[in-house]
């Protein structure tokens, strides 16, 4: 039996709950527990970056969720990935590097009142934790441009970002075709406008992939006053009321081993357990919308009708072209012999299609020039097939996927029982707007342009996905339901924002809101969703939260 009461109990340790082990056990005399519902990160395809095609869809590193049939998927419901063990979602995400747009957080500084969320007060939180591949500031050696990535970029912290360690010609050319049809090229997504094409930067350490485990728990493994629990799904949190007559979270009940058990902190109770997870614990321990826990016969500790509720994400709309006289990975790994030389050159290297990112080549873009900033994201690879974890295809083609970074679309979580290890709902709604289904048009003409320039002409590509027969706004925003998914960027169903918001489940400091003792530290907070992926805001997050528990301690 634990030694009660913790100082510091985290339930989940993903992007952000490693990250605030790591800080709030720098402190010998604090004692920290972290749970983790998954295994440890031993599963060697967490590691080699390919493998998370092996990771995603396995039991042993997803939570295996579905979403719930989508009307603005025409009726499909799509396999919704979250992180199950040691690291969660950074064992099994793409290992882009993007912060989003300097935009996003000064939005949030004023959706919630509160400068400490402007870019220029987050920058030093996002940099705090980085090991950056360019040094110094002044010229980068490789490239020439003059960016001061001093003032830009951190160095010697846990989480390494590098350059990718490969190379694919139609993927320089439709760069060069990007160019041609009006984007600039950029060496830096991450100076706080990622407007332009270029490459992406990855969370790699010499062609292995860095999750959030290695960085923050490996150096902190060693501390006796930190205790690390994984296959310990936490069912509810406690409660007690103070002698003042509040309300304050006490601990958690556990399942562990096969048996419930109760841990108590005299501290504090972090909720990182991710846009998913995060509402449903708080569902489960009746703090939420009072007309769900009273369906599922739950007692209402707290109505707060926020949690759940705001769930935003990025669709991505994959537009695959054929091609020809293009080395790409469908050719390359279409055979046994293939495939072993692939595997060949990372055994020996550390290099090639193994080494690889799901995306490699990335663009920010505007739908339309009217736009006053990039609204567009898109992925492009060097390959194609139907389905993300199905074959690829025989034939040589690209994919270039595009998503609407900002979009008006709302969704939500709700419990289906009242049982802890039974899925919530998750309904995105996606393309639930008519501004979001004119993005998705509109981004669909837009990749058809790009490919259309002369850089591309020599592949003489043929659009195979969706089909260059679908013109009209409305054909193309029913071909967009029928082939856009989800990239995983799920946040929003715990908000922070203003007192006088109702909607509005944390404050400002993440606590939330008419409970002591209870925070909540992931990607559920944002209000609003960040222009590019998730990971590297929610470690921000979480570098902002260490600091103020350990100030207010």
């Amino acid at each position: 039996m634990p030694r009660d009461p913790f100082d510091y109990i985290i339930v989940g340790a993903g992007s952000a709950g490693c990250l605030l082990a790591n800080r709030l056990s720098r402190d010998p005399a604090k004692r920290v527990l972290l749970l983790e519902a998954g295994k440890r990160d031993n599963h060697p395809w967490i590691h080699i970056p390919v493998g998370y095609l092996y990771c995603i869809g396995n039991p042993r590193t997803d939570w295996l969720y579905q979403t719930a049939p989508e009307a603005g998927l025409n009726g499909r419901s799509l396999r919704y990935p979250r992180g199950k063990g040691l690291g969660g979602c950074s064992s099994i995400n793409g290992m882009i590097y993007m912060r989003g747009q300097a935009r996003d957080y000064d939005n949030w500084a004023r959706l919630t009142g509160d400068d400490d969320w402007s870019w220029e007060r987050s920058l030093p939180d996002f940099m705090a934790h980085e090991d950056h591949h360019r040094r110094d500031g002044g010229a980068d050696p490789e490239t020439g441009h003059n960016g001061r990535f001093s003032d830009l970029h951190g160095h010697g912290g846990e989480w390494r970002v590098e350059k990718q360690r490969l190379r694919w010609d139609v993927l320089e050319d439709f760069a060069t075709a990007a160019t041609q049809a009006g984007v600039p090229r950029t060496e830096d997504f991450n100076t706080g406008d990622n407007a332009g094409v270029g490459y992406f930067d990855v969370n790699q350490k010499n062609g292995w992939r860095w999750n959030a485990a290695k960085a923050f728990l490996r150096p902190a493994k060693s501390r006796p006053n930190l205790e690390i629990w994984t296959e310990s799904q936490v069912e509810r949190l406690i409660f007690e009321t103070t002698p003042q007559g509040a309300t304050r979270c006490a601990g958690a009940v556990v399942r562990r081993g096969g048996d419930a058990m109760t841990v108590r902190a005299r501290g504090e109770v972090i909720l990182s357990a991710g846009a998913i997870g995060s509402p449903q614990i708080l569902q489960l321990s009746g703090v939420g919308p009072a007309d769900q826990a009273k369906a599922h016969g739950i007692e209402v500790l707290r109505d707060l009708p926020g949690v759940g509720e705001n769930l935003q994400d990025h669709l991505q709309i994959r537009a695959v072209f054929k091609v020809k006289g293009a080395k790409t990975l469908n050719t390359l790994a279409g055979n046994i012999f293939g495939k072993a030389r692939i595997g060949l050159e990372y055994a020996l290297r550390r290099t090639g299609p193994m080494s690889m990112s799901p995306s490699q080549l990335g663009a920010f873009t505007r739908s339309d020039p009217q736009r006053p900033h990039a609204n567009l994201e898109y992925h492009v690879q060097p390959l194609s097939l139907d389905a993300f974890g199905e074959d690829l295809h025989a034939f040589p083609a690209i994919t270039a996927s595009v998503c609407n970074l900002n979009p008006t679309s709302r969704g939500r979580v709700h419990l289906t029982s009242n049982r802890f290890d039974d899925a919530p709902e998750i309904a995105p709604n996606y393309l639930a707007t008519d501004e979001d289904r004119h993005v998705a048009a509109q981004s669909l003409r837009q990749v058809r342009e790009i490919v259309s320039q002369p850089a591309m002409a020599k592949y003489e590509p043929e659009e195979w996905k969706p089909g260059p027969q679908y013109q009209t706004d409305e054909e193309l925003a029913r071909l967009a339901g029928d082939i856009a998914n989800t990239i995983f960027h799920p946040v929003g169903t715990a908000k922070m924002g203003r007192e006088d918001d109702p909607m509005a489940v944390v404050d400002t400091r993440l606590r939330v809101r008419g409970i002591e003792a209870l925070r909540v530290v992931d990607a559920s907070v944002m209000p609003e969703i960040t222009s590019g992926n998730t990971s590297a805001p929610v470690m921000m997050i979480a570098e902002k939260a260490a600091r103020w528990i350990l100030e207010e301690a």
